[in-house]
């Protein structure tokens, strides 16, 4: 599956369930876990980590996905990358700031939070 591909089913995912769940979701394929594990594993991280209040939930999927492809093995180091992409894709990082709650000024939709996420955990991690 190319990254657009996977982008692409993240946003379908999205649909049904939070932005974490979706990014995790979209990687079911390659990871050790069926969908509904991962949708547990992300079910706590719906409007991002605290309620919109701290780290968005596609971006801490992408982050899981990078634990579980890796076995732990250097994932701060991707997750840090993967942050930093992401942050270059979406103009923020943090759930209310993304969402503009503050502003009034939406730098980043929920689908292309999950697509971002995806695009930038395949971008360190490789598709």
């Amino acid at each position: 599956m190319t990254t657009e591909e996977r982008a692409e089913l993240g946003a379908t995912y999205k649909a049904s369930c939070n932005c974490c769940q979706a990014v995790l979701k979209a990687y079911s394929d390659i990871l050790s876990y069926d969908e509904n594990a991962l949708s547990v594993l992300g079910a706590g991280f719906g409007t991002g980590m605290g309620c919109m209040e701290a780290t968005c939930g596609a971006l801490l999927g992408a982050g899981l996905v990078a634990g579980m492809r890796t076995e732990g093995k250097a994932s701060v180091r991707f997750s840090k990358e993967i942050l930093g992409r992401f942050k270059e894709k979406c103009g923020a990082t943090i759930c209310k700031d993304l969402k503009g709650i503050e502003t009034g000024k939406v730098l980043c939709a929920c689908d292309d939070c999950v697509r971002n996420a995806i695009r930038a955990c395949d971008e360190v991690l490789g598709a």
